[in-house]
């Protein structure tokens, strides 16, 4: 697999704002991932021959940052809050209710493909936990009787 067209068409238009293609790294891989869901090592090698990286130098910034998955993920990403303010606003209720919701654990995805359901240790939404985010949408403070109605929004 290469990058497509559109992927080029993409990356190209951010290369001007970076200082050189290294730096774009990061920005590289959201636009990957934006259009595959995650980052495979096939994406990597391409992305390694684009801008100039190894694979290895690739791994080491996609393990290291925040939502870069290198792993197959679900359509939706369901972010579940553990920082201590969730916790003690009953985070554990809450991931309990998302997991029976979904059937799946931390870590873990729908067997539709459709969620992925992944801790985080801050939404920075410590004024209405306990919270979750789904996608770019965060929700709280969510009581676990809501989960059912937030989750079926997500086709």
């Amino acid at each position: 697999m290469s990058l497509s067209a559109d992927e080029l068409r993409e990356l190209d238009a951010a290369l001007p704002h970076y200082p050189d293609r290294r730096a774009a790294a990061a920005t590289a891989m959201r636009v990957v991932q934006r259009r595959r869901r995650w980052l495979s090592d096939e994406a990597l090698a391409d992305l390694g021959a684009y801008l100039g990286m190894s694979v290895e130098e690739l791994d080491s910034l996609a393990t290291f940052a925040n939502m870069l998955f290198r792993r197959p993920v679900g359509r939706h990403i369901v972010l579940v809050c553990d920082s201590f303010a969730c916790w003690s606003l009953g985070y554990a209720e809450l991931r309990e209710a998302i997991q029976t919701q979904l059937g799946v654990g931390l870590g873990e995805t729908t067997p539709d493909g459709r969620f992925t359901l992944l801790p985080i240790v801050c939404l920075g939404a410590c004024d209405r936990g306990p919270a979750m985010m789904v996608d770019a949408d965060l929700h709280g403070p969510v009581a676990p009787p809501d989960v059912g109605a937030i989750l079926e929004a997500y086709a």
